[in-house]
Parts: C-alpha cells; sequence; structure tokens
C-alpha cells in the first residue's frame, strides 16, 4: 500500500490527509474488487451504466478519482494536475494498477499550497450539478471508493463468496 511518505508539506493540513486517505481506499477497493472478480461476483441489475459489469464499476471508480482532481484544479485556479484517461473497460483490469500509481502520483501535490481558507468558500457547481466546496469533494472523493468497496463487500456476503 502506497504510504505518505511521498506526500509534499501542505498549508491546510486536512487537504493533505484527505489526499492520502484516498490513495489508501481506491486501493483498498482495488483489492476489494480483485476478489469479488476471482469470486466470479454478479452485481445486482440495474441501469446504472457503473454496474454494467466489474469492469465498469473498475472503470467507474478510477475514473471519477482523476476527475475529482481535475475539477478541483480548475475551481481553485490551479494548473493541470496532468491525470491521464484511465484505461478503457477493455484493458481497466490489466492497468488498474498502474492507473492507480499514476493517480497517486498525480493527486500528491496539485493542492499542497492552497491555503485552508480556500477549501470551505465557496461552493462550486460539480459535473452532476451539486454544489460543493473544494473541503467537500475531496470528503466525496475518499468516500467514493469506500462506498462501492462497501457494496461489493456486501454482495460478496449476501452471495457467500
Amino acid at each position: 500500500m502506497h504510504t505518505s511518505a511521498g506526500c509534499p508539506t501542505y498549508l491546510y493540513s486536512g487537504a493533505r490527509a484527505m489526499v492520502i486517505l484516498h490513495d489508501q481506499h481506491l486501493r483498498s477497493f482495488f483489492e476489494t474488487w480483485k476478489r469479488a472478480k476471482a469470486a466470479e461476483l454478479a452485481l445486482p441489475i440495474t441501469k446504472d451504466t457503473a454496474y454494467a459489469s466489474l469492469e465498469a464499476l473498475l472503470l467507474h471508480v478510477c475514473s471519477c478519482a482523476g476527475g475529482y482532481m481535475r475539477w478541483l484544479c480548475e475551481v481553485l485556479q490551479l494548473p493541470d494536475p496532468g491525470i491521464r484517461p484511465a484505461p478503457g473497460s477493455d484493458n481497466i483490469e490489466t492497468g488498474a494498477n498502474d492507473y492507480i500509481d499514476h493517480l497517486a502520483r498525480r493527486w500528491q501535490s496539485p493542492l499542497s499550497g492552497v491555503p485552508e481558507e480556500s477549501f470551505g468558500k465557496p461552493e462550486y457547481e460539480t459535473r452532476w450539478k451539486v454544489k460543493y466546496c473544494a473541503d467537500a469533494m475531496l470528503e466525496h472523493a475518499v468516500m467514493h471508493p469506500m462506498r462501492h468497496e462497501f457494496q461489493l463487500e456486501e454482495l460478496l456476503k449476501q452471495q457467500a463468496v
């Protein structure tokens, strides 16, 4: 698991904590995803395209992880963080580990020089039309892989896999 060793000093330690937690929970989600894949876990039938397959779910979580940091840099008027697009659905399983490493590197420093007061106000509209301040988006980004990992764990228990 990636540690905080490479994470720079931040003006706002709360942002640093969220960056480290995001990395930890993204990696934890991927470990649970791999168990679900090995168990041939059946996902519930839904209209949500993120649940079309296990690969679609992995792609969703990885793509969102990049999108959250791009959005943060955009609204805080920071340089583009240089996050490349997630591997396609055909390559996500084999490319996820490298992509998660890429995300960890690209997430580490963009927010380091942002003062604490910039994280609480103002609020900005997200791509899904909800208003978040930067701090709330960081918390959302941490919770996103946690929520999907929880869902996979619940399904694994239900299917006694």
